[in-house]
Formats: C-alpha cells, sequence, structure tokens
C-alpha cells in the first residue's frame, strides 16, 4: 500500500457554502435534529435527486431493493429501526471484510453531482498500522481510477487513537492513496452529515462535514495524495456506499456503521432535508 502525504496538515476548516446552495449555518444542527429527535420522516419522498434511499418504504431485515445492488464479502446488510432516526442501513464487517450498497447505471449531466448520506461509525481501526478505510467508492469510463470520496487512515505516528478522513484513490496511474488530514479527526458513535461534490470536468472533489467544508480534505487534478501525474476522476456510472477495510487482522476485529439518507443530485442537498 502506499500511503499517502505522510506529513499531514494541521489547518483549521472554514465553513463555505457551495454555488447555488445554502451556507452551511444551522446545518449542523438541521443533521442532530434529523437523528437526535422529532419523528422520522421520508426524506426520499421530498427530493427529485438523481438517486435517494432513506430505507422508509424497506421491510426490516436483510437490506434489498430494486434501485440498488449489494457487494459483500465477510460483511451484511440490515435494514434495522434506530428509535427516532426511522429504518436506517446497518453496514456490518467482519475483519478487512466490505458490504456495499451498489448503485449501478448512474449517469449525472456533466458528469457533475453532489453526494450526501447521514453516517454514525461505532468503532475505527486502530492497528494495524496505516490500516486504511473505504465508505464511499466511485468508478466509471475514461479513467481507471477507482475513486474515494469518503474514506480515511488510522496515523499511528500521530497518536494510538488516531484516524483521520481523506478522500483517496486506487487502480489508476497515481497509485494507492489516502490523502488524510489532521484536520478532518473521525468521530465515533455520533451521527453526522457527510457531503461531496465530484466534478468531472475540473477531476475535484470536495468534502463537507455537518455543512462545514472541508478545504483541506479537496483532491483535484494535480493536488493529491499520489503518484506526481495527473489525477483524472472517470465518468462515474457506479457508486457503493458502505464500509471496506483493506489489511488484515485489524483492531477491532469487526466494524458496524449505520447509514441513512444517501442520495446524489446535480445541486447539493445540504443537511437540512
Amino acid at each position: 500500500m502506499t500511503v499517502g502525504l505522510l506529513a499531514a496538515s494541521a489547518l483549521a476548516a472554514v465553513p463555505a457554502a457551495a454555488s447555488g446552495a445554502a451556507s452551511g449555518t444551522g446545518l449542523a444542527a438541521a443533521s442532530v435534529a434529523a437523528h437526535g429527535g422529532g419523528s422520522p420522516s421520508a426524506v426520499c419522498s421530498r427530493t427529485d435527486a438523481l438517486f435517494c434511499e432513506d430505507f422508509e418504504s424497506l421491510p426490516v431485515g436483510g437490506a434489498a431493493s430494486l434501485d440498488w445492488g449489494i457487494d459483500t464479502r465477510h460483511g451484511t446488510l440490515q435494514v434495522e429501526r434506530a428509535g427516532r432516526a426511522g429504518k436506517v442501513l446497518h453496514v456490518h464487517t467482519e475483519g478487512n471484510g466490505m458490504a456495499f450498497l451498489k448503485v449501478v447505471d448512474f449517469s449525472a449531466p456533466g458528469n457533475s453531482f453532489y453526494g450526501r448520506l447521514r453516517l454514525k461509525v461505532d468503532d475505527f481501526p486502530t492497528a494495524p498500522d496505516w490500516a486504511h478505510f473505504t465508505l464511499v467508492e466511485a468508478t466509471g469510463s475514461g479513467s481507471p481510477e477507482v475513486v474515494r470520496p469518503l474514506g480515511g487512515q488510522f496515523a499511528p505516528t500521530v497518536g494510538p487513537d488516531a484516524t483521520f478522513w481523506g478522500v483517496g484513490a486506487d487502480g489508476g496511474p497515481t497509485g494507492d492513496w489516502t490523502n488524510w488530514r489532521e484536520s478532518a479527526p473521525t468521530v465515533e458513535d455520533r451521527w453526522q452529515c457527510v457531503e461531496f461534490q465530484w466534478s468531472g470536468p475540473e477531476n475535484r472533489v470536495s468534502v463537507w462535514f455537518d455543512g462545514v467544508e472541508q478545504p483541506d480534505l479537496e483532491v483535484s487534478t494535480t493536488n493529491h495524495g499520489g503518484a506526481d501525474t495527473d489525477f483524472v476522476l472517470p465518468t462515474a456510472d457506479t457508486i457503493k456506499v458502505g464500509w471496506q477495510l483493506y489489511q488484515g487482522g485489524p483492531t477491532p476485529d469487526h466494524f458496524d456503521v449505520l447509514m441513512d439518507d444517501i442520495a446524489f443530485d446535480t445541486d447539493r442537498l445540504g443537511c437540512a432535508r
């Protein structure tokens, strides 16, 4: 594995709003409200997004839908009730297994779109050294890069429990890398709203947490964590959402993630809906 940018930056994240979308102000509170109080609502009934899944119309039990497929190895996907959050997707893996909801035949005009999902991760890996993980992965035509708009890595040089979010890639000329940053520490056992922007024309991926932009995590043609060559986004046609760890014998020996309100659209969806 190639470990990307081991000398991570410590720049602080600043709030910003995507063009044509509401600012991040107040969105963090809205995200907490969506899964910490009130009653569950069918988010997808109120949007005409390119893809949306809030799990409210699915039966409790093994996850299945005509709108998406499943890609698992030593892992499972279950639809469960989660109190005021309503129905959610429970992603469970053993060891370095994987379990993904898989959206195929995806198409975004101009190869540009925004993604949004809510998630709660029980535990992140603290062994082996440099263990890295993926929660969102996109592939397509025109470039062999396997792009990971949402992932992260355990950085033992920072601390014994130091895991950080980062955009990553593999399979292309830039190699295997995770562009993690100390300014984006992971948070266990708490609901977060995560957004990303995929801009094909600019070869750029940007990330927001609870409505706050994370400029340190942005990657682009020449600003990334891989080999000294251009990073080129494929024309996305397949998106996987779930969990995968790549190293064997991890600590802990299993992983559990709750996910909800997964959506992709041409406009930024934000965390308030």
